[in-house]
C-alpha cells in the first residue's frame, strides 16, 4: 500500500510517499481502507516532534480518517467488514490502510460522504466535549469563539448555536468572518483591526463573555481573559498562534472564572460512553441540517505535505482533507 511517511522530525517538505506493507491487525483493531483523511493542527506538530506523542519512525501523520472496514479483529464486536466508518487514529491516516482500535471507530450516517466524515470527528468531537462536558454551556449564554473560521472554531460556532447560545465569532480578516457568519455567528470581531477585549465588552454591555473558546492562545488569550464574565469559563483548546500563554491567576479570582483544559482524545478513551452520546447528538444535528461541515480544500495523497503546510500557515478556512481513494 502507499503511505506518506515521516522518517525524521522536520518540516512537511521532508515527508515522502512510498510503498509499505499493510499493517498487522491486533485482536482489538479493525483494518480501515482509507478513503479520506482529515488534516488537523496536531499534524503540523507531530512531524516536527512537538506533539504530546512521538510515534516511532517511520510513521504516517494523519489523526483521523474515514473509509470502509476491510477486516475485524476477534475482540471487536460492534463493527463488521463493509461498514462505512470514521476513525480517530492519532497518526497513520495518510495511507491507503490503517489499523485502528475498535473503540476509536464509529459508523457514519448514510447521508455523510467520506470527505465530510474525515473532517468531522476531531473538530466536532473536540468542540462538543468542550462546550458540553467542560463549559456546561447554557441556552442564552454568550459564547466567544476565537479563530472562528478554522476547523474547531467553525464547529464551535455551529454547536454553540445548536445549544442555544448567542455566538460572537472572532477572526483575523473579513473573509474569515464571513465564513463564521454563514455558520450562524450572531456577532463578529475582526481582531486584526480592533481591540478584542474592548469589542467583547462593547458587544456584551460590559458584562463579558460567559464562555470563551480558545484554540489560538498567545495575545488573544491575554485579551480574552480580561473580558470574561462573572462565573465565566475559558476553554484552552490549543495554541495555533505558537505561544502558550501564562495566566495571572488574580484575573480568574476577580471574576470567579474557571480556565478549563480540553483534551478530547483522552476524553474519548477515558469516557467512551459519554463520547458516543456526544456523537449521537452531533449526528442528529447533522441530519437536521444544523451542522454543515465546511471542507474548503481537498488534496490528493501525493500532496499531503502541501495540505499540512497550508494548514500550518493558517491559509485554510474550515477543514482540509487528503483524499486517498
Amino acid at each position: 500500500m502507499k503511505a506518506v511517511l515521516c522518517k525524521a522530525f522536520g518540516p512537511a517538505e521532508s515527508l515522502v510517499l512510498e510503498d509499505v506493507a499493510s499493517p498487522a491487525l491486533k485482536k482489538n483493531e479493525i483494518l480501515l481502507e482509507v478513503h479520506a483523511a482529515g488534516v488537523n493542527f496536531p499534524d503540523t506538530l507531530i512531524i516536527e516532534g512537538k506533539y504530546q506523542f512521538k510515534p516511532p519512525f517511520p510513521f504516517s501523520p494523519g489523526g483521523e480518517a474515514a473509509g470502509v472496514v476491510s477486516a475485524v479483529g476477534e475482540k471487536v464486536s460492534h463493527l463488521k467488514v463493509g461498514d462505512r466508518v470514521m476513525a480517530l487514529t492519532g497518526w497513520g491516516s495518510f495511507a491507503e490502510q490503517v489499523a485502528v482500535p475498535g473503540y476509536n471507530v464509529l459508523p457514519i450516517p448514510p447521508s455523510m460522504d467520506f470527505n465530510t466524515a474525515a473532517a468531522f470527528s476531531m473538530t466536532y468531537g473536540t468542540s462538543m466535549h468542550a462546550l458540553k462536558q467542560r463549559a456546561n454551556l447554557q441556552p442564552g449564554e454568550t459564547l466567544l469563539v476565537l479563530g472562528a473560521s478554522g476547523g474547531v472554531g467553525l464547529a464551535a460556532v455551529e454547536i454553540g448555536k445548536a445549544m442555544g447560545a448567542r455566538v460572537i465569532a472572532a477572526a483575523s480578516s473579513a473573509e474569515k468572518l464571513a465564513v463564521a457568519k454563514a455558520a450562524g455567528a450572531d456577532e463578529l470581531i475582526n481582531y486584526s483591526e480592533t481591540s478584542l477585549k474592548d469589542e467583547i465588552k462593547r458587544l456584551t454591555d460590559g458584562q463579558g463573555a460567559d464562555v470563551i473558546y480558545d484554540p489560538v492562545g498567545g495575545d488573544l488569550f491575554d485579551q480574552a481573559i480580561r473580558a470574561i464574565a462573572w462565573n465565566g469559563r475559558l476553554l484552552v483548546v490549543g495554541f495555533a498562534s505558537g505561544r502558550i500563554p501564562e495566566l495571572p491567576v488574580n484575573l480568574a479570582l476577580l471574576k470567579g472564572a474557571a480556565v478549563l483544559g480540553v483534551f478530547w482524545g483522552s476524553f474519548a478513551q477515558r469516557q467512551p460512553q459519554d463520547n458516543a452520546a456526544n456523537f449521537q447528538q452531533l449526528f442528529g444535528w447533522f441530519a437536521e441540517g444544523k451542522l454543515k461541515p465546511l471542507v474548503s480544500q481537498v488534496y490528493p495523497l501525493s500532496h499531503a505535505a502541501q495540505a499540512i503546510n497550508d494548514l500550518g500557515q493558517r491559509k485554510a478556512v474550515g477543514k482540509v482533507v487528503v483524499q486517498v481513494r
